[in-house]
């Protein structure tokens, strides 16, 4: 991850910063989420707590995911650590505990979002756009190229019409 992340901090440096579509999040089954393989779909990545307590962020997410996802969104969840939930990366657990909220949306593994030890992804969020979580359950869209959309903090809930009318603006046609 060391590696990446002074990679990426070179591309920029450099001006030749990345697209979305750069970056690879390690799923929680042990495969990979690349981004450039949902090329031409709108993605959606949302950091959320470790643990799962059925809070009502999970149902909206699942209900955005089932509503737009057949018409091509992507969404990706990314447990994060970040904010005081003291766990461990155990990825059976964190895919138990999703799998019996029912929200079937693209887990990935436990990923901290925050400082210098943050994913690739959102060093370069932070970096390009001055956006980085500062809570569980902060939004970002990715249009069908990999290019930056917008970035909602968690006080916007996932079922706003500000979300849902620029997910549905790019969604393919």
């Amino acid at each position: 991850m060391r590696i990446l992340t002074i990679l990426l901090a070179a591309l920029l440096v450099i001006g030749l910063a990345p697209t979305a579509r750069a970056f690879t999040f390690l799923a929680i089954d042990g495969g990979s989420y690349d981004l450039e393989g949902w090329r031409g779909q709108p993605v959606l990545v949302v950091n959320t707590p470790p643990l799962c307590d059925p809070v009502p962020q999970y149902a909206a997410m699942e209900a955005l995911n089932g509503t737009y996802a057949p018409r091509g969104l992507v969404v990706v969840a990314v447990p994060s650590d970040d904010f005081a939930e003291e766990v461990n990366d155990d990825a059976a657990g964190v895919d138990d505990c999703h799998r019996r909220l029912g929200v079937d949306v693209a887990w990935t593994r436990v990923t901290s979002v925050l400082g210098e030890d943050a994913h690739p992804f959102y060093l370069w969020l932070a970096e390009e756009y001055g956006v980085e979580p500062t809570w569980n359950f902060n939004k970002v869209l990715i249009g069908p190229e990999g290019e930056f959309l917008a970035f909602w903090t968690s006080t916007t809930r996932l079922d706003s019409p500000e979300i849902t009318g620029m997910i549905e603006a790019h969604l393919p046609r």
